[in-house]
């Protein structure tokens, strides 16, 4: 060996640099290598070196080996820059230093930053946020990188003096740069300094003495690189690069950044440079020149795009071309979709591999995951060529939760985070148990978690084992946490402790065991790199720790800061992996990927914002700052304008690959369903090729679309919805082909006959669906006991009434304050404000202001006090609900003294319940001779007012939502309940009469809705005067509902009414009409809308009885059933699937309404009824009479 190298070294004078140059596909590489095998057959005692970048070494070896006529490379290594300089280590020594790698430089920095935080500057607002170490880390790699020490930086700060906010990013990042180094300072090396070390150690290395070195796929290189590149050209015999550039380029002569091949000739002009200063001889160079490069001596369309493809002037293809396609698609997932049928079609008629397809994107992140579905689903075999972050993974989550858990002393959130990732032996059916327990009482915090849980929910039937079951899962759960919890009790822990305390917590939870098992079941479902994950994230984790524990082992840290270090190191944990087999699609990225030659190339999501890529921020250093940095005397990154013309040359070298097909395609809408556009690439190629057209292969026949089983189901599902909806049409045929093919199948039959029963069940019979009528007397019983709301909810959609009141399912109990819980307590404290305030001698028109605003608060504390386990106390937002409610509330009885003062009516009932009323008609109607309803509810205000023979009646329901009466809504069921509440009112008075013997006439006067409410007004006056500002709240807080159009009742409810009123819906024309906006009824019209009300509840208790549960939701102008259904989730009604399923009510005013009920009862315009509706009537409206 050591002739070998003194051999070596005389020639070497003769020897030096030299370039191999040519055009993409040229046989730059085939050329050179060929030259390599030969010589180092002729030399075996010469050490040849093949540097390439990271992702190519497997391939390049792979690639020398096959073309090895010894099939074996004893004197050929294949190498990357890392593993260059291990090598060189391995031999001379030089680095006793650990590595710093990336996960390590996080952790570093991390720490640092901690302890900088209150020196620095811009940053100190950000340094503690997600993801912000790992751009700091970035930005401290670039300076290393390109050879810039803390000197350098601090240089670079003057010359950004007069740019403000760039200067003070600059001097934050020397200040962490600093401390960084410091830090690591005797200790560690970092990636990037390992070649700066490299250059310093070469010199004793006995392999590189008199070696051949080629450097072959590199685009570029860092000024790192060309330093090692410099010491390697005085110390080697030879040293090559290959060189991208075409044929008719001067190598030379350097030009405009714009160029494509500017890269290329400043490598050239680089090292050059570098040969000069080294004075080492430069050979002659190789210059591959053929007008067609060997990759496309079979291929005129290829070739003319490998000539002129950003090349200017644009030279156009003369000829007709079969080798490059371009097609658009609807969206990614149906692009991926069109791939996979094009492959297919390569495959069975084209004879090829799988290995001679590849697909590559600008935007690996958005179509990995559809190409992983979509390649399964067309049983493709594909390798996806990207690293693989492990964050998401459960053990990592396990971890991060577990952290949470402690940190914030088990919270809600964190806990069932922790249960739900799982790794934590809890089961999903103990979880959801043991979630509902925890929605509904309030169960948060450490103090609560480590006790005993004893109460028990109001609807719980269970006994006590029920709870010693959840205690049980409590305490496993207690216990698992406890090394972790036990060391946040400590407030600070050095890092050794802090890892002891997780490593404990680990080994409790027996995770590697359960890692074991996750692993053998991905290998047996054949997901070998799930399996490799799986396999693999168990020594990543503890070789993070180990890290953690050399680097910050003495350092004392709180638990916070603890998990903060730990979420930097698993943000830098990967996975790469290779292909388990040769003949699979390679899938990967434009940049990173390297591919072989391949026959088809398929390239995805060519779309404006991808190509090129869309601008980013530029990490911590922005695009506008590198812009104005590159005019200082150090050089940085590419700018956003460099990298947009480097990738040009990427896509080149990329789109060159093929031998005998490209595809380019693009999605006219994103993911989200945006429309996007084509981008600029698109219509390059097409100037070249004006002959391209662009097709559109989704909109072929479906019957030249079936290429795979699984993907055709799809199709036939569709078909099979149709079919049920008897909406076929011309597709028939093909679909009883289809549908006999898969039920004959063994695989799909079982999930055909699935879908089947659910295309049927679903549009044929959802809308008459019945359950018999027994059953529904099982259900419901022979006698209905029914509120208001549950026939306005039949009325809204009959299987949401099913779901709700035949199979009671509810949602879980929430210990939470919402709406419908702010409305339950202002009902509760308006009665019993009416009672203290009778208490205290006062009436609802003579109490003074602070009278009210002090009872209403008693009143209101307590109920708060008693309401829902103290809930209104268990936070400050709920605190705040209190104030709020008091603020309405006063509003809410100061307004109701108001309307009671400006008319004659007086309270006479509150919270009239008629629920044990079993002999009011109005309460209970007959169904039949066996069944009846009986009606239940609570009248909040029943006022009356006496005059002579008659009495007026005056109901009020307090409404907490903004609910207005709508005669439309009466007409269809929806809203029955003042009309059934005045019903009842009136019977109640009227057998009080009887009682009293008393001949006074029982007469409706109105029947309102009063909104509970405290509102905000516009005024269009900048200063307007409390008066004003009282009167549009006054204004605002007007009742609604229906109001008899007698003068003598108006003016009765208020007596100031001229115009417009206050208090009641009614205003009057100029010629004393009412308005069309006034909510007003005769007397008769009373009347016939009481009957009708009876003969609605009646047709609903009828349909409930009759077994009805058809989905039949409604919709009428801006309502509908369906969109706060709380039943959205079981029934999962698709508005456009049942569009026939849909009841369309009519859009109708008050006249209209009027009209249509009449005419539901019979009654003619001139007021003529037959005799039969006359009987109804007159057995329905007795109550009135």
């Amino acid at each position: 060996m050591q002739m070998g190298v003194r051999v070596n070294r005389n020639m070497e004078v003769q020897m030096g640099l030299r370039f191999y140059i040519g055009a993409s596909g040229a046989g730059k590489s085939y050329q050179l290598y060929d030259h390599i095998i030969r010589e180092s057959m002729a030399n075996p005692h010469v050490n040849y070196l093949i540097v390439v970048p990271d992702q190519f070494t497997m391939q390049t070896q792979l690639e020398m080996v096959r073309r090895h006529p010894n099939k074996g490379i004893m004197n050929i290594d294949v190498l990357s820059f890392g593993r260059l300089s291990h090598r060189i280590f391995e031999e001379v020594g030089g680095n006793d230093k650990p590595v710093l790698d990336d996960t390590g430089k996080s952790l570093v920095l991390r720490r640092v930053a901690a302890g900088l935080e209150e020196e620095l500057g811009v940053m100190k607002r950000n340094i503690r946020k997600p993801g912000y170490i790992s751009e700091v880390k970035s930005a401290l790699s670039e300076f290393m990188q390109y050879g810039l020490g803390t000197k350098e930086v601090e240089k670079l700060c003057e010359y950004a003096a007069r740019r403000n906010a760039l200067a003070y990013k600059l001097k934050d990042l020397h200040r962490l740069y600093q401390g960084f180094l410091n830090y690591i300072n005797e200790r560690y090396i970092t990636t990037e300094e390992t070649l700066d070390l490299l250059r310093k150690v070469l010199p004793r290395s006995k392999v590189v003495r008199g070696s051949v070195i080629v450097f072959d796929g590199f685009t570029g290189f860092t000024p790192v690189q060309y330093n090692v590149m410099q010491e390697l050209m005085v110390l080697a015999q030879e040293l090559i690069v290959t060189v991208t550039m075409g044929v008719e380029e001067n190598a030379y002569v350097q030009d405009g950044e714009q160029k494509l091949f500017h890269l290329s000739k400043k490598t050239i002009q680089d090292l050059d440079r570098l040969c000069r200063e080294a004075g080492v001889r430069r050979e002659p160079d190789e210059r591959i020149t053929d007008t067609v490069v060997y990759r496309y001596r079979n291929n005129a369309g290829l070739s003319h795009l490998e000539r002129a493809l950003f090349r200017y002037p644009i030279q156009e293809y003369k000829g007709q071309q079969e080798s490059i396609h371009i097609f658009e698609a609807s969206a990614p997932k149906e692009e991926l979709r069109q791939v996979c049928l094009e492959i297919r079609r390569l495959v069975r008629e084209k004879k090829y591999c799988y290995r001679d397809i590849a697909v590559v994107t600008g935007d690996l992140e958005r179509y990995g995951f559809l190409a992983r579905e979509m390649f399964g689903r067309f049983d493709i075999p594909y390798f996806l060529d990207q690293t693989n972050k492990l964050v998401l993974n459960p053990f990592i989550e396990f971890i991060r939760s577990a952290l949470l858990v402690a940190i914030q002393e088990y919270s809600y959130e964190s806990v069932f985070h922790f249960l739900r990732c799982g790794m934590a032996g809890v089961t999903p059916d103990e979880t959801d148990k043991l979630e509902n327990y925890c929605l509904t009482m309030g169960i948060r915090g450490k103090k609560v978690w480590t006790k005993k849980f004893t109460r028990r929910r109001k609807k719980q039937d269970e006994v006590a084992a029920a709870l010693d079951e959840l205690n049980a899962v409590r305490e496993r759960i207690v216990l698992m946490l406890e090394p972790l919890v036990q060391i946040k009790s400590e407030k600070k822990a050095t890092g050794k402790a802090l890892v002891k305390a997780l490593y404990d917590f680990i080994v409790n939870a027996s995770i590697e065991e359960k890692l074991i098992a996750y692993e053998q079941y991905f290998t047996e479902q054949g997901d070998l790199v799930k399996a490799k994950e799986y396999a693999q994230i168990y020594r990543l984790v503890m070789e993070l720790l180990e890290q953690i524990c050399g680097l910050l082992g003495d350092e004392e840290l709180e638990l916070k800061e603890f998990a903060d270090i730990l979420d930097a190191g698993f943000a830098e944990i990967k996975v790469g992996t290779i292909p388990q087999n040769v003949d699979k699609v390679v899938i990967g990225d434009i940049e990173r990927t390297r591919l072989c030659e391949v026959k088809a190339l398929f390239f995805i999501g060519v779309n404006d914002g991808i190509i090129p890529k869309s601008g980013s921020t530029g990490g911590i250093i922005s695009d506008i700052d590198r812009e104005f940095l590159q005019e200082s005397a150090y050089e940085l990154a590419p700018t956003p304008r460099q990298q947009m013309y480097i990738q040009r040359l990427y896509l080149y070298l990329m789109m060159t690959k093929p031998t005998e097909h490209l595809y380019l395609s693009y999605a006219k809408v994103d993911n989200e369903g945006k429309s996007i556009r084509p981008a600029y690439l698109v219509n390059t190629v097409m100037r070249l090729f004006p002959d391209i057209a662009i097709t559109q292969p989704q909109l072929r026949p479906m019957e030249e679309q079936m290429e795979s089983p699984e993907d055709t189901l799809t199709y036939l599902v569709g078909l099979l919805r149709r079919y049920a909806a008897d909406e076929i049409g011309g597709e028939r045929q093909i679909f009883i082909t289809l549908y006999d093919t898969y039920v004959r199948n063994e695989r799909y039959a079982p999930v055909l006959e699935q879908m089947r029963k659910a295309a049927f069940s679903y549009l044929a019979q959802a809308d008459v669906n019945r359950i018999p009528r027994g059953l529904a007397r099982l259900l419901y019983g022979k006698i209905l006991k029914n509120s208001i709301s549950r026939l306005e909810k039949f009325a809204s959609c009959a299987y949401a009434h099913f779901l709700q009141y035949g199979l009671s399912l509810e949602e879980r109990d929430k210990y939470s304050f919402e709406s419908v819980d702010m409305g339950n307590v202002f009902h509760a404290v308006l009665e019993s404000f009416s009672e203290k305030l009778a208490k205290e001698g006062y009436t609802w028109f003579d109490f003074p202001r602070e009278v009210g605003e002090r009872i209403v608060g008693a009143c209101l504390e307590e109920y708060a006090v008693s309401y829902g386990e103290t809930i209104l106390y268990s936070s400050k937002r709920n605190e705040y609900m209190i104030t709020r409610m008091h603020r309405i509330l006063n509003r809410t009885v100061l307004t109701l003294q108001y309307q009671l003062q400006k008319g004659a009516f007086t309270p006479e009932n509150f919270e009239l319940s008629f629920q044990m009323t079993s002999d009011l008609n109005a309460v209970n109607i007959a169904l039949s001779e066996e069944e009846r309803m009986q009606l239940i509810g609570r009248i909040d205000r029943v006022d009356t007012c006496k005059q002579e023979d008659k009495l007026y009646v005056k109901i009020i329901d307090y409404k907490s939502g903004n609910r207005r009466f709508d005669l439309a809504a009466l007409y269809y069921g929806l809203q029955l309940q003042l009309v059934v509440y005045m019903n009842a009112a009136v019977e109640v008075l009227k057998k009080k009469n009887q009682k009293d013997k008393t001949d006074t006439r029982v007469i409706p006067a109105a029947m309102l809705y009063y909104h509970v409410n405290d509102p905000m007004t516009e005024t269009d006056k900048g200063n307007p005067d409390i008066s004003e500002i009282q009167a549009a709240i006054l204004e605002e807080l007007r009742m609604t509902g229906m109001v008899s159009d007698d003068e003598e009742v108006i003016k009765l409810l208020d007596r100031d009414f001229d115009t417009k009123s206050s208090i009641i819906p009614v205003a009057r024309k100029r010629d004393g009409s009412f308005t069309k906006a006034s909510s007003v009824l005769s007397d008769k019209d009373f009347e016939t809308v009481s009957t009708y009300v009876n003969h609605k509840i009646k047709e609903l208790g009828m349909s409930i009885l009759d077994g009805d549960i058809g989905l039949n939701p409604y919709e009428q102008k801006d309502a509908d059933a369906c969109t706060y259904c709380d039943y959205k989730s079981v029934c999962g009604f698709d508005k456009k699937l049942g569009s026939k399923l849909i009841r369309h009510l009519e859009d109708m005013d008050q006249e209209d309404a009027m009209e249509r009920i009449k005419q539901s009862l019979g009654i003619d315009k001139e007021g003529k009824e037959d005799e039969e509706e006359q009987n109804e009537k007159e057995g329905g409206t007795q109550a009135w009479q």
